[in-house]
């Protein structure tokens, strides 16, 4: 039986994120786990990585971390990301998509699912503005959003542990997201309109982002918020450190994402 046959026969898909320290409220999880109960219409389980599972909704499924496989920098770490593809982690099994927290559901998620089953899927990531006028896009993931077989990934787990110095050696890898690229071999990426990005398709150029409020990008289904502004920064509107940073409110976002009434 192939995998979308399974899931039309009600084997449960997996959804995950990962949650530490303090930066992201547990509100940030919650929202996740409403985008998706709201826009993946197959059966699935939402699951979270965390080192406090305290008011996780009921929907959610928590994770303890991993031990520390040999990071220098410090655990827990981003480059978690790559054992969570580990044979039996956290018992799952099947087609599996992770999300970040900082990313805000737009849309309907099951083609997520359906893209070309059993391959790595992952955003091209998006390059700066002047090298993306050129073509020059480096063949580089983003890691906000991507999916992979649990129980038939071990090989990317095991590249990581075999070039862990080399994966947390930023004149290496500047990202964790380049070894992940790396590490996958074959990456297929996502339509480029299913993944956009807020900064770079909803924020208008400098000096506009002071005069035009963003806009929602046409045909998106997930909206990554990389760096800043965070969703409830870009909701209330966003002052940046520099000019081009800045942002003004954006309160469609709320349809998607709704503030947390306790400002938790």
């Amino acid at each position: 039986m192939s995998r979308t046959s399974e899931a039309a026969a009600g084997t449960p898909v997996n959804v995950i994120c990962l949650k530490w320290g303090t930066r992201y409220g547990v509100h940030y999880v919650n929202n996740l786990a409403a985008g998706v109960t709201r826009h993946l219409r197959r059966p699935h389980q939402i699951h979270c990585v965390t080192d406090d599972p305290r008011g996780l909704g009921a929907d959610v499924r928590p994770i303890p971390f991993p031990d520390n496989p040999g990071v220098r920098r410090g655990w827990p770490d981003i480059l978690v990301k790559l054992l969570l593809m580990a044979d039996g982690f956290g018992g799952l099994k099947g087609p599996t998509l992770f999300l970040d927290l900082d990313v805000v559901i737009m849309a309907g998620l099951d083609v997520f699912f359906d893209y070309h089953p059993g391959e790595y899927c992952m955003i091209h990531n998006w390059s700066a503005g002047s090298r993306a006028l050129l073509g020059h896009r480096p063949p580089i993931g983003n890691s906000s959003v991507f999916r992979f077989e649990a129980g038939g990934s071990q090989a990317v787990v095991d590249t990581f542990l075999d070039q862990i110095a080399e994966a947390e050696d930023r004149s290496v890898y500047n990202t964790e997201q380049a070894f992940m690229t790396h590490a996958m071999g074959q990456v297929t990426w996502w339509p480029d309109s299913w993944v956009r990005s807020y900064k770079r398709h909803c924020r208008p150029l400098f000096p506009l982002n002071h005069l035009r409020t963003p806009r929602p990008p046409r045909d998106c289904r997930v909206l990554v918020f990389h760096g800043v502004p965070d969703p409830d920064q870009a909701i209330q509107g966003f002052r940046g450190r520099k000019p081009h940073h800045g942002c003004r409110p954006a309160p469609w976002i709320q349809d998607h994402w709704p503030l947390p009434s306790d400002h938790e």
